[in-house]
């Protein structure tokens, strides 16, 4: 990496850095890992301000010089076993000529950071099984499967479309 990185937490209403999160968002969501379509029109031109009234929610953006290269969108919940706020990391995404170049672990370091200050228990994500390089990445970064009791096996995503 020639460019110096910097990593910064959005502000949804600075229209640049609005503009950098959705183009980063569409081009994860266009890879195959993030399903292989474009953003909706809705979430193009809506969701900077949408986030901005989440409570608890945040993106970071990484930067190689002035070039936006990578994001991460993060929302706060809580754990009650633990009684205490947890962070889910709900997209990562590193444009596909900068990976694996430390700028995930980058963003990943930040957000646990983040989540130490709130005095969250944990961090959690998503990750799908065919994506070896991202699961290297988040071991790497202390994460592993989710499962209370081992004869009983990892726990597992799943979801129910509404529409």
């Amino acid at each position: 990496m020639s460019a110096e990185m910097s990593i910064l937490r959005v502000d949804y209403a600075d229209s640049r850095q609005a503009a950098a999160l959705v183009a980063l968002l569409d081009a994860y969501a266009r890879d195959p890992m993030g399903g292989g379509e474009p953003l909706p029109a809705l979430a193009r031109t809506e969701l900077p301000a949408r986030l901005s009234q989440i409570p608890g929610a945040f993106s970071l953006l990484a930067y190689l010089g002035e070039v936006p290269v990578g994001l991460v969108n993060c929302f706060e919940g809580f754990s009650t076993f633990a009684c205490r706020p947890l962070l889910n990391v709900h997209d990562l995404a590193v444009l596909p000529a900068w990976r694996g170049r430390g700028i995930g672990q980058a963003l990943l370091a930040r957000v646990e950071a983040i989540a130490r200050e709130r005095g969250c228990c944990k961090l959690t994500l998503e990750v799908l099984q065919g994506n070896r390089p991202a699961q290297a990445l988040y071991r790497a970064r202390g994460f592993h499967p989710y499962e209370l009791d081992p004869a009983l096996g990892s726990a597992e995503f799943w979801q129910k479309d509404l529409e």
